[in-house]
């Protein structure tokens, strides 16, 4: 009988049978469901298992989080439930039926958008940088910017304009691109349909409002014509012509003859996908885009418009943790295309905000309490600076008031917001610095609403928290009495176990892990992953890797490896402790593609020794981040466990680790 067969008997039990069951797989620390039924599934009670440190649904998965020792759980659950374990894909394509066609929708562009965002980000602090010098009138009595007064500032301001005109006005070539990665056929081709929808021979985008029909270039067919307008910073023209190519391409591959496969699939896909872009999906795409942009625009201008704000502000928290907030990436892109500029990406800027002061409450509230603070510090610097996950994840909705009270905050600041028709002229980091992408003239209005933000939620977050805090303790000290009243020998054999385990941990000795990198060396909190930013594994740290091989950061046995993905490891110390190190995130969808193990499962290793060997550029063309996190699944006998960030670091010299 395996280690984790009783576990894994219960955990058949709680997710509902064998028969509820569709698809199960694994990757370096959760197991993935595809259930027949997902309500059927006790999540509580999983939950409250010993072996399970976290569950969540994403995508019509069901994940229960294990931690480095999932691959032996896994071999022990397949066997008590006989079933087969199938890959990640087979997973996925399962968990499909549990979606919703809007679901599903939302899942397909969420995946679009992803490896835009940074980008997108980027562009939205450039834009937000320009309106700082060359729109806000300081100087000279408030008569000049920055850019009036000083030749220097005006020649960047110029220079600037050239990325950000690449990110969002050229933004249809990084869609067609995105498409056909994500759809697995030709990204040269994707790159080249974006490329004829932005081309300098058609009239931009931006200026066909000021242009009259008559003077609107035209192809001149004979029969019938077809204006030569450009698709600048628009996204359904630019989706709709991607997927057109998609499926062309998927077509003529099934039905062309291998022998003349190279040249008749990509010419006659290109070529029809470009026709059907600019004859017919462009000019429909368009105007849908420009429906959507327009009703949300009514939304946020319109009579209702607090209403809508007040709604928007309160439900977008609740929206992240579905993955519906992915469509807001889409709408804000089109409004900033139709209008200008977008009102909506305020309010989301508005509600992280919200959540980092609910998490902030939770930091006055815990003030004395070391262990906590750990969590709740690093959760409320990232969500201020848009990383909402490990506030959310974290603390939030561990306690569910302070999740609340930010969602409360949030609809307050929301209304103020739209109320003063406060405008962003595009998509920035969705905290803190959002105010830079704001456009000048509403500046001072954001600053208001800002305060909102953070003042509501932490007041709210404190008030309640004080009340609940205050009835823990009183249940604690009543707990107290009881045990006290059951004698003195409990409370002996208590002291002789903890001091048992402080002279295990002292014949141990002090120790170290060096760091597995050369990089900077960053907080877990800062690594933008739901899962270990939130901590649900294990406290541990990162490093944004300058090299591409991972060494191994102390004396240790390799207890887990993942052959199919090789992009993870797990480590087992001489005192009892589990590391796991995990290069990138979401690297387990390549597939092992630009990870080479250098090391075998159960092999004895020193601190030094390579591990893995990982190709950066691959990562980073795959649209996936290659920041590479080390986690401390289980403590063992170490003590005192200390994490050194903030620094650069040299692999196999610098102490990122330091325990006793």
């Amino acid at each position: 009988m395996g280690t984790y067969a009783e576990d894994a008997k219960q955990l058949l039990r709680l997710v509902g049978g064998k028969e509820n069951i569709a698809a199960v797989s694994h990757c370096m620390t959760r197991m993935r469901f595809a259930l027949a039924d997902p309500g059927k599934a006790d999540v509580k009670a999983i939950e409250a298992m010993k072996v399970v440190k976290g569950s969540f649904t994403q995508s019509g998965q069901f994940q229960v989080i294990i931690g480095n020792t999932v691959a032996d759980f896994y071999n022990d659950f397949v066997k008590t439930a006989g079933i087969e374990g199938v890959s990640k894909d087979a997973v996925k394509q399962a968990a499909k039926k549990n979606q919703n066609p809007l679901q599903r929708v939302i899942t397909a562009l969420a995946e679009i958008f992803a490896p835009l965002i940074p980008a997108i980000i980027t562009g939205g602090l450039i834009l937000g940088f320009r309106n700082c010098i060359d729109s806000l009138y300081l100087f000279e009595n408030g008569t000049k910017t920055l850019c009036d007064i000083s030749q220097f500032w005006a020649g960047i301001d110029s220079f600037l304009w050239l990325i950000g005109e690449a990110v969002f006005h050229m933004l249809p070539v990084g869609i067609c691109w995105s498409v056909t990665k994500k759809m697995g056929t030709t990204q040269m081709l994707g790159i080249v349909l974006g490329l004829t929808l932005v081309s300098g021979q058609l009239l931009n985008a931006y200026a066909v409002a000021g242009t009259a029909a008559a003077d609107i270039p035209k192809w001149n067919f004979g029969g019938f014509q077809v204006n030569m307008i450009g698709y600048q910073g628009q996204v359904i023209p630019a989706i709709l012509a991607a997927f057109t190519l998609v499926y062309l391409e998927k077509f003529f591959r099934k039905i062309t003859p291998q022998v003349i496969s190279m040249i008749v699939v990509p010419f006659l896909s290109l070529l029809l996908s470009v026709m059907a872009a600019h004859f017919v999906l462009g000019p429909i795409g368009w105007k849908v885009g420009a429906a959507v942009s327009a009703v949300v625009f009514a939304g946020i201008t319109g009579t209702f418009k607090v209403v809508f704000g007040a709604l928007f502000g309160v439900i977008y928290a609740p929206l992240v943790i579905t993955g519906l907030h992915h469509m807001s990436n889409a709408i804000d892109l089109q409004l900033i295309a139709d209008y200008g500029g977008t009102m909506l990406w305020p309010m989301i800027a508005l509600s992280n905000i919200a959540q980092g002061s609910a998490v902030l409450g939770m930091i006055w509230l815990q003030r004395k309490d070391a262990q906590a603070q750990e969590v709740n510090i690093p959760a409320c610097i990232s969500c201020y600076l848009g990383v909402t996950e490990p506030a959310i994840f974290g603390v939030n909705l561990k306690r569910g008031f302070p999740f609340v009270c930010g969602m409360i905050g949030s609809g307050m600041a929301a209304v103020v917001c739209v109320a003063t028709g406060t405008t962003a002229n595009a998509i920035g980091v969705g905290g803190v610095p959002g105010i830079l992408s704001i456009r000048p003239q509403f500046m001072a209005c954001f600053g208001i609403c800002m305060v909102i933000a953070f003042g509501v939620p932490f007041l709210l977050t404190a008030a309640v928290g004080k009340k609940k805090l205050a009835e823990a303790v009183n249940e604690t000290a009543e707990l107290a009495e009881i045990a006290a009243g059951a004698g003195t020998s409990a409370a002996a054999g208590v002291m002789a176990s903890v001091m048992e385990e402080r002279e295990a941990g002292e014949k141990e000795g002090n120790g170290i892990l060096t760091a597995f990198l050369s990089g900077k060396a960053i907080p877990l909190a800062d690594v933008g992953d739901g899962v270990f930013s939130a901590g649900i594994l294990g406290d541990g740290m990162a490093i944004i890797p300058e090299s591409g091989i991972l060494y191994a950061p102390a004396d240790a046995q390799i207890a887990a490896l993942m052959p199919d993905s090789r992009h993870a490891c797990g480590l087992r110390l001489d005192n009892g402790m589990e590391v796991l190190l995990h290069i990138g995130l979401d690297t387990v969808d390549m597939k092992g593609d630009g990870f080479e193990y250098l090391v075998e499962e159960g092999q004895r290793i020193s601190a030094g020794t390579a591990l893995i060997r990982f190709d950066r550029e691959k990562i980073q063309a795959a649209g996936h981040r290659d920041v590479t996190v080390c986690v401390i699944s289980n403590v063992g006998n170490a003590r005192d466990i200390q994490f050194h960030t903030g620094m650069n670091v040299k692999e196999n010299e610098t102490t990122i680790v330091a325990f006793k």
